[in-house]
């Protein structure tokens, strides 16, 4: 329970015993009584949390001690306690500061005590209020959210701050795992549309039939099982920011459907003839190559105009070497303090290993191997050990299209040294091949591991 420090401003003896009593039962609190104003006022740099003020002090009304408790001490909360049931004085006194006023009678201990109950309601309120804004603030800082000092990254920035500071369509373009979503927040909550809701879709999960309806909304009875009306992604957003992520896998029909949003900049709900303006800002992702996807004849090329504005591409993890130790350190911290957990440190040979990994999904990937550590840590040190990675990637996942049968064994190779901490003999023994084979490759890369 809070303590508390209370300030009881009463001139009459036993009414001032009464109070303390009955708060006393309740609250864990230090309370000091005075019986005037000016004693009053002489406290007052205590910064009291609670004051419980007689409106009818001998040395001054109630009106005027609570203007100076509220210039003087804002956070301090204020009951006015009265003899009489005024309530025109009441309500001016709440108007200009006071929590509420309380009568003098049968009822009144239960009543300070319920007001100071609700005092302490409305403060973990404004207190958890005050938290969500500093995540938010924090979450979407730019230096926060987008962790790195790499070239590539530095030129993310520039771009960002050029979509921050107008309206122009986005498309953020980047392999999956690279933060796309990331951006279009740090884009929307920096610009003028802060404060409007920001609403992401991912266009690949929603199945065909449905994306209509997720998209502009329906009316009751558009379709069996549509028992009310719903508004859709579009008007959710209203003048804020809808993030079309995926863009690239929506069908021909579907594509035709946007196109129509974007040069009309109005919706019509499924089973409603009326239509809707909307002020939305869209910034749309994908992992594809729309211009290939445009010669293919798979993605309208009115469309793709329509989407592209200003182009912002998301560098892949494995070209932005200098960062993953910042960003590695930076998961640690912040997975240690979601959990409560004592803050831990990544040793150097964590940071070697993570740095000779290939990181095919990404930052989503070393946050979700970073996670792990954190939990396999036994200490307040992440080691070697303790960084695991997934083993259970497929072949197309370590293969390009347009390598050599040499490229693909050395990608092999260098793959299952990462999954078995370098481990030469392992890895020798996994593939059935000689140790030398993997010396050789090692030199001809410029790898250096433990031999240890």
């Amino acid at each position: 329970m809070e303590t508390l420090q209370i300030i009881i401003a009463e001139d009459d003896n036993w009414y001032s015993e009464f109070l303390e009593y009955h708060l006393t039962l309740v609250h864990k609190h230090t309370i000091k009584k005075v019986k005037t104003a000016l004693d009053l006022f002489k406290q007052l740099n205590l910064k009291p949390d609670i004051i419980t003020l007689d409106y009818n002090l001998p040395d001054l009304k109630g009106d005027e001690v609570l203007k100076r408790i509220k210039r003087e001490s804002p956070n301090t909360e204020v009951i006015l306690v009265s003899g009489q049931n005024d309530i025109e004085t009441a309500l001016n006194l709440i108007q200009n500061g006071a929590f509420d006023y309380i009568v003098k009678n049968d009822d009144a201990k239960n009543r300070v005590n319920t007001v100071i109950n609700n005092v302490l309601q409305r403060r973990k309120l404004q207190t958890r209020i005050e938290e969500l804004e500093d995540e938010v603030e924090t979450k979407y800082d730019l230096g926060k959210s987008i962790i790195g000092n790499s070239k590539g990254l530095q030129n993310v920035f520039k771009y960002i701050d050029k979509a921050i500071n107008s309206s122009i369509n986005v498309s953020i373009t980047g392999e999956t795992g690279t933060g796309k979503e990331v951006v279009a927040k740090a884009i929307h909550f920096n610009s003028k549309r802060a404060k409007e809701p920001f609403v992401a879709i991912n266009l690949s999960a929603i199945p065909e039939s449905l994306l209509e309806s997720e998209l502009f909304g329906y009316n009751k009875g558009a379709f069996t099982g549509a028992d009310k009306n719903r508004i859709g992604k579009f008007e959710e957003a209203k003048s804020g920011t809808i993030f079309l992520d995926e863009i690239g896998e929506i069908s021909l029909s579907s594509q035709v459907k946007i196109l129509r949003v974007l040069q009309e900049r109005k919706i019509t709900r499924l089973g409603s003839n009326e239509s809707k303006n909307i002020n939305c800002r869209i910034i749309c992702a994908t992992h594809q190559d729309l211009t290939a996807l445009v010669n293919k004849g798979l993605f309208r090329e009115d469309l793709y105009y329509r989407l592209i504005g200003l182009t912002i591409h998301l560098p892949k993890l494995k070209d932005r070497e200098n960062d993953i130790a910042l960003l590695a350190k930076h998961f640690t911290e912040l997975y240690c303090k979601e959990n409560k957990l004592i803050c831990k440190s990544i040793n150097q040979k964590s940071i070697e290993k993570l740095m000779a990994y290939s990181f095919p999904g990404n930052v989503r990937e070393l946050k979700s191997i970073i996670d792990l550590a954190c939990v396999m840590s036994d200490d307040d040190t992440i080691s070697a050990d303790d960084i695991i990675f997934n083993q259970a990637r497929s072949l197309d996942d370590i293969i390009e299209s347009d390598m050599t049968l040499k490229e693909i064994n050395e990608k092999i190779i260098l793959r299952l040294l990462d999954n078995y901490n370098n481990n030469v003999f392992k890895v020798a023994k996994k593939l059935n091949i000689g140790k030398s084979t993997i010396y050789r490759l090692l030199n001809e890369n410029k790898r250096e591991i433990d031999l240890n």
